[in-house]
């Protein structure tokens, strides 16, 4: 009777894990604070976005990861203010710890000067990688004027 007891309690313990992970994952979370971190072309080797730009953690044995390079890789192609940069989590410790990157996929959303202004973890929705963008549209489209 006791293992069946200890069963259905971790039946229930996995199953709300697996609702909480499910709800979670892939929304963005918008970063906050007086000091909020930030990265330069340096530190990714590479130019940044004129509006924002992706930068994903990534490893090789991650699936999600591929699909997430493949949504961001195909929003930046639609857009040219933006750029995408994929680092491998293996090889790039010291922003893994600078950032705090738990797991795979993690995406930062860079704003034009390199402040993180938004965080996913796990494989984001295209719905929600656009929403992102929205704000910054609004702001390019009121600068062009």
């Amino acid at each position: 009777m006791t293992g069946l007891i200890i069963l259905l309690v971790a039946l229930a313990a996995a199953t709300a894990f697996g609702l909480y992970r499910r709800a979670t994952d892939g929304r963005s979370r918008s970063t906050t604070g007086a000091r909020r971190p930030r990265l330069s072309s340096d530190d990714l080797g590479t130019d940044l976005g004129a509006s924002r730009t992706f930068v994903q953690f990534s490893s090789s044995v991650c699936t999600p990861c591929r699909r997430t390079r493949t949504l961001l890789e195909s929003v930046a192609a639609e857009r040219p203010e933006l750029a995408y940069v994929d680092l491998d989590a293996e090889s790039r410790l010291d922003l893994v710890e600078r950032f705090g990157v738990l797991r795979t996929p993690t995406v930062l959303v860079l704003d034009a000067d390199g402040t993180v202004a938004h965080r996913i973890v796990g494989q984001p929705r295209r719905a929600e990688v656009l929403a992102l963008l929205e704000p910054a549209d609004t702001l390019l489209a009121a600068a062009s004027r």
